[in-house]
């Protein structure tokens, strides 16, 4: 369980090796709604696309739940790896993984019972709340097995298998595309056809998952079964919060635009919100990944000590990542139309989404530093601060200028659209400021280091 690549490869390679797999893994983990909003549009038109995104906002906060747990757990355990204490590694696991199951299965009853009031919140027309009432009472019942492959697959990065995320992902991918068609286009089953398919595409990558994580505990000796150490709670809980809210914030901040919209245009907002949505999330996947990627590999040098490749890892993986979003930016404000077409062929909805699609992403590539500040402080066991920062692009500056934008100054739809660029401005040249200073702390820790090395070799040599 040492993971020595962590500390010995070059940090390049590491960075390629890990971000890939969490790339595809996550680019796989957004068809599954991306596609249901396809086959949906194509066959139920508007109002099945205003449905999903209704339930979306509760979606997002199911998944954040599951990765807070997993990427909590999955740095506590690294760090214990590059200390060399492989009991308390083993022990984190074993809490983490019955945490998913005391936090999903009593969410699956609380949304059942309360499953009107949460689609009521959105405020939406009738027809689209009936439609996503339906949606949203069939999907609940993959939670369980969606935590699972969640917190399976952090896990099974943390110990060096990169394929497994990417593969049961992608069975799950695979089977979503195949019954969507079957249920939704074929047996015209329309939403509650998309919902069902989801549902059991997830149970089947988490069949897959499982299966070779049962074959992970044999080689490195765990043996999970319930148990909650209380020791372990607080610090799994404190370091995954960041993710969490980088997660949650998404649905809590769409229900909020929603809502905006609904009362500003009616339900066509919902429309486009649900359009472009499904185009913008695509464009985080490789700032994520790349970040994601960067934890394991950060709080394995800092449990050993190694501050200078600390400071290099930290260096590129804003490089790597500025560099993948400026690319995808590029291409996104060239083919907007073209991904829209995607979802709907409605040309005025076509040309107000490309246009709003194309104003929030006007300041993009600047939430490179902002995402990867969050995780690399997340790394660091800084929780305060990496929460602090998770918590201001999206709910501390968007969410209020939104609601400024569009009630204080009447500006519609637009202010909407607005506030994304506003905000990714300020929260990114906040998120500068703290990484810079970071930096400037880590080399004077490298100095200090080399200082008492060198001491430490004249005391030898005398």
């Amino acid at each position: 369980m040492s993971s020595k690549e962590f500390g010995e490869e070059k940090i390049s390679r590491l960075l390629i090796k890990f971000s890939i797999p969490v790339i595809i893994s996550m680019l796989v983990n957004e068809l599954y709604n991306m596609v249901d909003t396809f086959f949906v549009g194509r066959s139920v038109g508007g109002d099945g696309i205003a449905a999903i995104i209704a339930v979306f906002p509760f979606q997002r906060v199911i998944v954040a739940l599951s990765v807070m747990i997993a990427v909590g757990s999955m740095t506590s355990f690294s760090r214990h790896n590059g200390e060399r204490d492989y009991n308390k590694a083993k022990e984190v696991l074993n809490t983490g993984f019955s945490m998913i199951f005391a936090v999903m299965i009593p969410l699956v009853f609380l949304v059942l019972i309360f499953k009107q009031n949460i689609i009521g919140i959105i405020g939406a027309g009738e027809t689209v709340e009936a439609l996503a009432s339906t949606y949203l009472g069939i999907i609940i019942f993959g939670v369980v097995f969606l935590g699972l492959t969640v917190y399976i697959s952090h896990t099974m990065i943390a110990l060096g298998n990169t394929k497994v995320s990417i593969v049961s992902t992608s069975l799950g991918a695979i089977t979503n595309v195949i019954l969507d068609y079957v249920l939704v286009i074929g047996y015209d089953f329309g939403v509650a056809g998309a919902a069902i398919a989801t549902t059991i595409s997830q149970i089947v990558g988490f069949i897959y998952a499982f299966y070779k994580f049962q074959e992970m505990k044999k080689e490195y000796g765990i043996s999970l079964k319930f148990n909650i150490n209380p020791a372990y709670i607080l610090p799994i809980l404190l370091v995954g919060i960041s993710s969490f809210v980088i997660e949650a914030e998404d649905g809590i901040l769409m229900g909020n635009l929603s809502s905006l919209l609904t009362g500003a245009i009616g339900d066509e907002g919902l429309v486009i919100l649900g359009i472009v949505s499904k185009v913008y999330m695509f464009l985080f996947i490789p700032i994520f990944g790349i970040a994601q990627a960067m934890q394991p590999i950060a709080a394995y040098n800092l449990g050993a000590n190694k501050l200078k490749r600390l400071k290099n890892l930290m260096t590129k993986t804003i490089v790597f990542s500025l560099a993948a979003s400026t690319a995808l930016w590029i291409l996104s404000l060239i083919f907007a139309p073209n991904m829209i077409k995607l979802f709907i062929q409605d040309d005025k909805i076509i040309k107000d989404a490309a246009f709003a699609f194309r104003i929030m992403i006007s300041a993009f590539p600047l939430l490179s530093v902002y995402y990867v500040s969050i995780f690399y402080f997340q790394a660091m066991g800084k929780a305060k601060t990496s929460l602090a920062t998770a918590i201001l692009r999206q709910l501390v500056i968007m969410l209020p200028i939104s609601i400024l934008l569009v009630k204080g100054l009447n500006l519609g739809s637009l202010g909407v659209w607005l506030a994304y660029p506003i905000s990714d401005f300020l929260a990114s040249l906040a998120a500068f400021m703290l990484i810079r200073n970071e930096g400037i702390e880590l080399n004077l820790q490298i100095s200090s280091q080399k200082q008492n090395m060198e001491e430490k070799a004249l005391i030898t040599r005398e």
